[in-house]
């Protein structure tokens, strides 16, 4: 892989959304986390650059993490809180069909406390709270495609 294609498959997946990517031919391997450098593997006969780093954004190791909450423009609305969108994707309220909503309105939550599930690419990722509070309301339908920053929820942090 050349050093252009190599850049231009960060920068589509900087753009993507993706919080985690791996790829792996029989020539190199390659694993991307947002927040961190890119992890280039080469076969011996392979000459690839150093590290890359992609586009920053708040995650976890293990799970995804929720952009900072930031407060509504609405007068009315203007005590509540959004948890917004990380990604692109679809927008879950359980991690199966049978399962019980992860949270509904009028709920409890806490800090850290998973709120929905966005699928991008085959990848279930839980969506955790950064603040606690009370769930006001569930702005997006279940199954419904997402945009990155869409607001999800609404949350009474008092």
């Amino acid at each position: 892989m050349k050093v252009k294609d190599l850049r231009e498959l960060l920068d589509f997946i900087a753009s993507s959304g993706l919080d985690e990517v791996n790829i792996e031919t029989p020539d190199f391997k390659i694993s991307t986390r947002r927040n961190t450098q890119v992890q280039v593997q080469a076969a011996p006969q392979m000459i690839v650059p150093a590290a890359v780093s992609s586009a920053p954004v708040s995650t976890s190791s293990t799970t995804k993490k929720e952009h900072d909450p930031v407060p509504t423009e609405s007068s009315s609305d203007s005590k509540y809180v959004e948890i917004k969108s990380p990604m692109i994707g679809t927008f879950y309220r359980s991690s199966n069909p049978e399962s019980p909503p992860l949270s509904s309105e009028g709920d409890v939550i806490k800090a850290g406390q998973a709120v929905c599930i966005i699928e991008a690419m085959k990848l279930f990722n839980e969506i955790e709270s950064e603040i606690s509070g009370r769930i006001v309301k569930v702005l997006v339908q279940n199954a419904s495609p997402v945009e990155f920053d869409q607001p999800l929820f609404l949350v009474d942090p008092s």
